[in-house]
């Protein structure tokens, strides 16, 4: 008799994000974005940015209060972009905050009223 097996299945692996060319493009982060962080963990919040993460993910993971928050950072003129778009249709959990400043981040969060 013949031992069977066990084999662990192929897992997918994820593409990173690549231009036209097939190269790798560098994780890049709104101008405001450092800004942003440091206002919101001035305000005690846990901030990790994502931005590394690729594929969509939105830019920073906020905790406070016992809540979790999915924050998009975007400039004064910034749009999602079509990776951005499809995570934030795919994505099963909290709604994605966009956010282009430092008032409308703490307003998110829910540490401002009638920002």
């Amino acid at each position: 008799m013949q031992e069977a097996k066990n084999e662990m299945p192929e897992l997918r692996q994820r593409k990173p994000s690549c231009g036209a060319d097939g190269l790798r493009r560098a994780a890049r982060t709104d101008v405001n974005q450092r800004q942003i962080v440091k206002a919101l963990r001035k305000a005690g919040a846990s901030v990790q940015p994502l931005h590394t993460v690729g594929d969509g993910v939105p830019a920073l993971l906020v905790g406070i209060g016992g809540w979790t928050y999915l924050i998009e950072v975007k400039g004064e003129h910034g749009s999602l972009t079509q990776d951005q778009v499809k995570w934030h249709e795919e994505w099963r959990g909290g709604i994605p905050v966009i956010v282009r400043s430092e008032v409308e981040a703490l307003w998110a969060v829910g540490l401002l009223e009638g920002a």
